[in-house]
């Protein structure tokens, strides 16, 4: 299979991101799963959340950490997909996929790729009350 670089505007379905990344020289794989949570770190209410990023440009982006994962770990099995548009309470918002020899680097890059897209990746959320 090869890797998964999307950002779509439709439900992800994180099965499919995962499967992007399995084969039988792996023996780890090492997933990540983002949904958007009902409160807000200040407690108040989330009613949803938009992201409106650039679509061509945030794969561009997605590529690039991909990139750095295999240079950094010399790992080829990388998937990432993120919504963009209107993200409503409990859907997905980022799945992370990876797959490695061993974990421990299965680990390491997904902790890397979750932190490099949220530095890109800017979601608004719409509290109750606002």
């Amino acid at each position: 299979m090869e890797s998964m670089f999307e950002v779509t505007e439709n439900p992800i379905l994180a099965e499919l991101v995962i499967n992007r990344v399995k084969r039988d020289t792996n023996g780890a794989t090492v997933t990540f799963i983002g949904s958007l949570r009902g409160y807000s770190s200040g407690g108040n209410r989330v009613l949803y959340a938009e992201c409106n990023s650039d679509k061509k440009m945030s794969e561009q982006q997605l590529r690039d950490v991909g990139e750095e994962i295999r240079t950094r770990w010399q790992l080829e099995d990388v998937s990432i997909c993120h919504r963009v548009g209107r993200i409503e309470v409990g859907e997905t918002i980022a799945v992370v996929a990876i797959a490695a020899p061993h974990r421990q680097e299965a680990f390491d890059a997904c902790q890397y790729a979750v932190d490099r897209f949220k530095e890109f990746m800017v979601l608004r959320e719409v509290l109750e009350n606002q």
